[in-house]
């Protein structure tokens, strides 16, 4: 068979069309540039396999778990046609560049694409971590063969995440609630934001008081704090333990009574300085940015969440404005040092960049060095400005911020110096109050003047002093004393996590890098933000509690860790996936496996898991509607003087758990409403009619009683053709009516009367000269008229009952209004947006509310009420809507007619 003539074509396979656009700009002649989009294959579900697989060792997760784990793959249906136009392109190429991401998926992808397109001409991997010219000319200059170690470690991750899921979800979904998943990462994330939510439950305040004052020199006033009384430091937060227990030996607790008698004591006394101490203060530049520290600031100082962070970045990268966005090494590579040194320089005089180029080391556990750091693309650096115009409004703040870290990371020390003075008198009791202040001055900014890395909530005092200047003075010096304050104080509960804090504990950890599992557990629902911080939902607690008792290594953060230093031995070469996947499902010896435990869980009481004690008598409970609280003691009904057993209320959506104390949870049983009020009984049809307090807001409904066993037995019997009796049919159960209840209507007002209004609904009007039936009844956003697929919006609800055939007809006369509605002020105002500059409002659209700035808009999450829904999560969503681009529409164009063929002659 004749070989296949050359044809000079290169065929290079990225993962994205973007990334293909920007790389064959780079490429010179004969080269074609097409992109996978992403993964060209995956683990189907198993009840997608085929028949034949179903029942073999393939058929629990499409992972053959008797033969080495070797997973089942099938190309995506979405894929198939990509895959098809990659293998069209591959048969007129002489060569294959594999160029997709260089870590661990994208190596994985490489092999997907070399098992499926099974090319017959030489294949090269082709790795960059970044897209411009050099990058692209070096990377040519070291080709290489797919790296299977990657791969392999890839892989096990990828059947390590299958079974953990296939086998611990089902249990949550027995004894929690459907729906739920685990995950190896996600259960630990989650578990992390219900511990600290658990810490902040069971904190308890403690009070302490200290005194300020305003104090004066011939040079200048200043203020001071407290600092000991009779030689004894005072009190602070710090000393304090989260129980309120005063932890530390040798200390004055001051309270009220003595911290305002002292006060009261000093408005007279003689205060001089006791001693004056300057050090020198040396402040060193943040190392360039990782995945995780590049998450972590952009959520502090753009107000990113994660998941829009690293979409910006994607962009970025693949645009060729940064380097590879998903890293662990905080290293430069010669070239970016001697272009943030350069830049730097330039930008900022010699005098700012210190003798020798700085080396970054990982502090993170478990820290790949794979690539380098997050860093503006190139041999030298664009500044900002000169992008400002080629990026959108998101992407110039994170490159911004990008570039400011890189080039402040090779700059020098800021340094200044630091002045603590301490002064003192003595009451006219004949305590002796030392007061204290501090001050920093920076005298050379160094880096600072480029960069300054941003900070966390943390809990204690704020004794930042930084930037304060105090007077010169020196010991002896007498003082002027005024506005000498007694204040108290309280203890304060360890902060919730926010999206960039849960990151940098990840990172501490060593735990799911890179990581956008804070954007994930939202998601799924374990999670909600309030504010910036994260609040973790009554139904993690169940999910959490229900695995540290039955799965507890596989929620513990140093076994999650370690299994992340394991998939880096297996990228490494150092130990085999199959072997490793072997010993964490079957387990060896005394240590069992993941399939073990499942099979020896045991009973598992699905009331306890799903049950959280807040007092003797009350506990709230997780339920299939929602959390509720339940009473164990009787109580009586204040409106019918009956006593009810196990009375219930339910638990506000936007309560947080910690603030569901004891008096919260009384205050809740004592207003709550009845869940259930009997109106009386249908009198066409005998059925009891009740309202009742529901998930989705009040409602009534008719309660259908049961079958007896003695019309049971009456029911007609069917019987077989050879004439034996078939056994008796279970009888369907009769829907019942329901109604929601009218704005104006609670459950202890609505009427039996108006309860039969309510379940009669959807009201038939008549027809019109056409035939068409027009029916009157409520919606989701009012009440309305109803004519084949031609609603109409009414006035109020009250009409729903008083509307004629006539009125109705007159509204179906008119032209249906699209938009000419008198204007509807907004459901809440938040002010400019940072980006747009427009104002941000909330207006009521036809699917809901929405959040939009005349520009962008984004529907208000169904979890989070208008209530709760604050400026910055406003601003983030709308960021994240801007970050996804327009929705691309597919426009719908009619092939051209074919030309008849001329018939030849």
């Amino acid at each position: 068979m004749p070989s296949k003539a050359k044809t000079g074509k290169k065929l290079v396979i990225v993962e994205s069309p973007a990334k293909s656009k920007t790389i064959a700009k780079y490429l010179g002649e004969g080269f074609i540039v097409e992109a996978s989009i992403g993964h060209i294959r995956d683990l189907p579900q198993p009840s997608e396999l085929p028949a034949e697989l179903k029942k073999t060792s393939v058929g629990k997760f499409a992972v053959d778990i008797e033969h080495d784990f070797k997973p089942y793959y099938v190309v995506s249906p979405d894929k198939k046609k990509k895959v098809t136009e990659l293998k069209a392109a591959l048969k007129d190429a002489d060569e294959l560049y594999l160029a997709t991401d260089g870590d661990r998926e994208g190596e994985a992808i490489a092999w997907h694409l070399l098992e499926v397109l099974k090319p017959k001409v030489p294949v090269y991997r082709m790795t960059f971590g970044e897209i411009t010219k050099e990058a692209i000319q070096r990377a040519m200059g070291n080709l290489r063969d797919v790296d299977q170690d990657l791969v392999d470690a890839q892989e096990t991750r990828r059947v390590l995440d299958r079974l953990y899921g296939y086998e611990i979800s089902p249990v949550l979904w027995r004894k929690v609630a459907r729906g739920l998943s685990a995950g190896r990462v996600q259960s630990v994330v989650t578990r992390m934001v219900v511990d600290r939510e658990r810490e902040r439950m069971a904190f308890k305040a403690a009070s302490y008081w200290d005194l300020t004052g305003q104090f004066g020199a011939e040079s200048g006033s200043f203020k001071a704090k407290l600092a000991a009384v009779d030689g004894a430091k005072v009190a602070s937060g710090r000393d304090f333990n989260d129980d309120g227990v005063l932890t530390s030996k040798n200390v004055a607790h001051l309270n009220e009574e003595l911290a305002t008698s002292l006060a009261a004591g000093l408005q007279k006394a003689d205060f001089r300085v006791r001693s004056v101490d300057t050090k020198p203060y040396t402040r060193r530049p943040a190392a360039p940015f990782t995945t995780s520290t590049l998450q972590q600031e952009a959520g502090r100082k753009l107000r990113f969440s994660s998941k829009s962070t690293m979409q910006v970045a994607q962009r970025l990268y693949e645009n060729g404005y940064i380097t590879y966005m998903r890293t662990d090494s905080s290293a430069l590579s010669d070239e970016a040092v001697t272009a943030a040194r350069r830049q730097a320089s330039e930008l900022y005089g010699p005098e700012y960049i210190p003798g020798s180029p700085r080396v970054y080391s990982n502090k993170a556990a478990n820290a790949q060095e794979a690539h380098e750091a997050i860093r503006p693309a190139g041999d030298s650096f664009r500044t900002p400005a000169q992008v400002a115009k080629q990026l959108s409004g998101d992407e110039f703040r994170l490159y911004e911020l990008i570039w400011k870290r890189t080039v402040a990371s090779q700059m020098a020390d800021a340094k200044g110096s630091t002045a603590t003075i301490r002064l003192g008198a003595v009451a006219a009791d004949g305590r002796d109050a030392e007061f204290s202040a501090s001050g920093t001055v920076i005298t050379f900014p160094g880096f600072l003047a480029a960069y300054e890395e941003g900070k966390d909530e943390t809990r204690g005092d704020d004794d930042s002093d930084e930037g304060r200047r105090l007077p010169n003075v020196a010991k002896d010096d007498s003082l002027t004393a005024a506005d000498i304050q007694a204040v108290g104080h309280e203890t304060s509960p360890p902060p919730r996590y926010t999206e960039a804090s849960l990151t940098a504990e990840l990172e501490k950890k060593g735990i799911g890098r890179p990581s956008t599992y804070a954007s994930t557990i939202q998601d799924r629902g374990y999670v909600r933000k309030q504010g910036s911080a994260l609040v973790p939902s009554w139904i993690a607690f169940s999910v959490i509690r229900l695995l540290e008792q039955h799965f507890s290594d596989y929620v513990d953060y140093e076994f999650t860790a370690d299994m992340e230093g394991d998939l880096d031995k297996i990228a490494n070469g150092q130990e085999a996936g199959a072997s490793w996947l072997r010993h964490f499902y079957f387990g060896e010896d005394s240590d069992p496996g993941l399939l073990s435990i499942v099979n020896n869980l045991g009973e598992i009481d699905a009331r306890e898991i799903n049950s959280i004690p807040i007092t003797d008598e009350i506990t709230l409970r997780v339920g299939k509607f929602g959390p509720y609280l339940e009473s164990s003691a009787a109580v009586v009904d204040p409106k019918t003087g009956e006593i009810v057993e196990s009375a219930r209320a339910n638990v506000p959506e936007d309560l947080a758990p910690d603030e569901l104390t004891a008096a919260k949870a009384i205050e809740l049983m004592e207003t709550a409403a009845p869940e259930e009020r009997v109106l009386g009984s249908d009198p066409h049809t005998g059925h009891t009619v009740v309202a009742k307090n529901g998930r989705y807001g009040a409602y009534v409904t008719e309660i259908i009683p049961e079958m007896t066993d003695e019309e049971l037995a009456n029911q007609p019997v069917e019987y077989y053709k050879n004439g034996k009796p078939k056994p008796p049919k279970k009888p369907v159960k009769a829907k019942p009516r329901t109604g929601s209840l009218f704005k104006s209507m609670t459950v202890e007002s609505v009427t039996l009367d108006e309860a039969l209004q309510l379940m009669s609904l959807p009201r038939a009007l008549g027809e019109d000269a056409e035939g068409n039936l027009i029916t009157v009844q409520n919606g989701r956003f009012g009440p309305y008229l109803k004519k084949g697929t031609d609603s109409r919006s009414i006035g109020s609800e009250e009409e729903i009952f008083t509307i004629t055939l006539e009125q109705a007809l007159e509204i179906y006369s008119q032209p249906k209004q699209r938009g000419a509605r008198a204007a509807v002020p907004p459901l809440a105002e938040f002010g400019p947006d940072p980006v747009s500059e427009k104002n941000i409002v909330v207006k009521e659209g036809r699917f809901g509310p929405y959040i939009t700035d005349g520009i962008t808009n984004i529907t208000v999450p169904r979890a989070t009420s208008l209530e709760e829904l604050t400026r910055e999560q406003a601003v983030e969503l709308l960021a994240e809507k801007r970050a996804k681009g327009p929705v691309k529409r597919t426009a719908t164009r009619k092939a051209p007619a074919k030309k008849k063929a001329t018939a030849k002659k």
